[in-house]
């Protein structure tokens, strides 16, 4: 937690749930961290709104229990800071650095706030480049880009978290870097299964999990993005190399800063939202940076509520990303995984002179072929593929046989589904898909395709 302090700086008023009122002399600044200690706890509290010239109003970090009128609030200097340390690779940490995990407390002499100095503008760096993950339809359709950000779209139970951990284990694994994981309102079951996976995967030496669950204070659900980023900044300026910063969700730190406006009695907005979503959106985006120290490619699932895409969080957080996935519940429902649309979802960076003259002409042809067989479904379905044209028949059977060849298992996902995970490098999947296009395979049946690595390596 931040470091003790004895200045008193004046006492609560009132206690309303995770909002405290207190009556302060001298003001504190915004964003402060207030410390309020009882007999038997110590409660932070971040100021979030002045009502008048001697009180403020405050969200408690903590369940509220224990607070009452009267009690001395004490100022600790600025706002929460963490303890920072090489060390924290490899841990499960809350809000305030401290550990989750039941290991002993992080080196305590570098404290950071969780509100970092913005980088200077001169010394970002703009994406470069492909950040190979081994998922073949990622890779192909709608590739990472080093230092970018992107997006994971889709309702409950389509696979954003099994993605996520997929692309935490191919950073540690071909990249050799390391991985911040932000658990935004993350349910205890979601926390434990995450850091046991990520222990039996092989790669938490080289993952930080920071955790700021559920059933916690939407103070908490809103600051532990914070908190993650300032590792993921922290790391980045010291380790270097490929770093990535994941937030599993997004929206949900949308509906804790929601929340956190309600209890401030300010007047919602659009479908009921805060006023102020778009530049909380922006706060958080506009911090993931890369520099000539190093990487941070960020990887963010976004729920999507009532799987309506038009929905304003949404449309906030779209306007930040450089390639959206779109994950299909139509695909999971087919047993399809990953589960994405591949035509819905996009990237930024899908032209010939990023991805070059090869890269770029299979991914076209393979959508061309996918939007095609789209176009023909409902006749497929009402005729028979024997009505289509010979050339339409061909198109749809290869479309087919690449829906089934995108398919893959992950590494993560094999003590469930038995199946080993494969990585498979984009100049395989480019060879592959241009086999398929080719013909060549057109004798195989579809079902042969399906949960394969690389082709190369299936063919007898």
């Amino acid at each position: 937690m931040t470091e003790d302090s004895s200045k008193g700086i004046g006492h609560i008023t009132e206690v309303l749930g995770p909002v405290a009122t207190l009556a302060c002399h001298p003001l504190p600044p915004l964003r402060q961290a207030l410390s309020v200690t009882t007999a038997t706890d110590r409660y932070l509290l971040e100021v979030n709104q002045h009502l008048d010239e001697g009180h403020v109003q405050a969200i408690v970090l903590h369940t509220s229990r224990g607070l009452r009128y009267g009690l001395r609030a004490d100022d600790t200097g600025g706002p929460i800071r963490v303890p920072v340390s090489p060390s924290c690779l490899g841990r499960l940490l809350d809000i305030f650095g401290d550990p989750l995990d039941g290991g002993p407390p992080l080196p305590d002499q570098d404290r950071r706030s969780i509100f970092g100095e913005p980088t200077p503008l001169f010394e970002t760096k703009a994406g470069r480049g492909i950040l190979e993950t081994g998922i073949k339809a990622i890779d192909l359709l709608f590739p990472f880009i080093r230092g970018g950000k992107t997006g994971l779209f889709g309702g409950a139970g389509v696979g954003k978290t099994v993605l996520i951990m997929e692309f935490m284990h191919s950073v540690a694994t071909i990249h050799k870097g390391f991985s911040v994981f932000s658990g935004v309102g993350e349910r205890i079951r979601e926390a434990h299964e995450l850091w046991h996976e990520m222990q039996n995967a092989g790669v938490m030496d080289r993952t930080l999990l920071v955790f700021g669950q559920m059933d916690e204070s939407p103070g908490v659900r809103f600051r532990v993005g914070a908190t993650a980023l300032t590792y993921a900044e922290y790391l980045r300026d010291t380790l270097g190399g490929e770093g990535l910063f994941l937030m599993d969700n997004v929206f949900r730190y949308v509906q804790a800063g929601s929340e956190i406006s309600g209890l401030m009695g300010r007047m919602p907005a659009a479908v009921g939202y805060q006023p102020t979503l778009m530049s909380e959106i922006a706060e958080l985006q506009d911090r993931i940076l890369s520099t000539a120290r190093g990487g941070i490619t960020s990887v963010q699932a976004v729920y999507v509520p009532a799987d309506d895409m038009s929905d304003p969080a949404v449309n906030g957080i779209l306007n930040h990303l450089d390639t959206t996935v779109i994950l299909s519940r139509g695909q999971a429902g087919k047993g399809i995984y990953p589960a994405i649309d591949l035509l819905a979802s996009r990237s930024n960076f899908m032209d010939r002179y990023f991805l070059g003259d090869r890269h770029y002409s299979v991914a076209r042809t393979v959508r061309e072929h996918l939007a095609r067989q789209a176009e023909l479904e409902d006749i497929i379905r009402m005729l028979g593929i024997e009505e289509l044209s010979v050339q339409d028949r061909r198109i749809v059977l290869r479309a087919r046989k690449l829906m089934q060849y995108l398919t893959q298992p992950f590494h993560v996902t094999t003590a469930h589904s038995g199946l080993p995970g494969v990585s498979v490098p984009l100049s395989s999947t480019l060879s592959d898909c241009e086999e398929i296009l080719s013909g060549k395979h057109d004798d195989r049946p579809e079902d042969w395709f399906f949960m394969k690595g690389s082709l190369e390596e299936e063919a007898p």
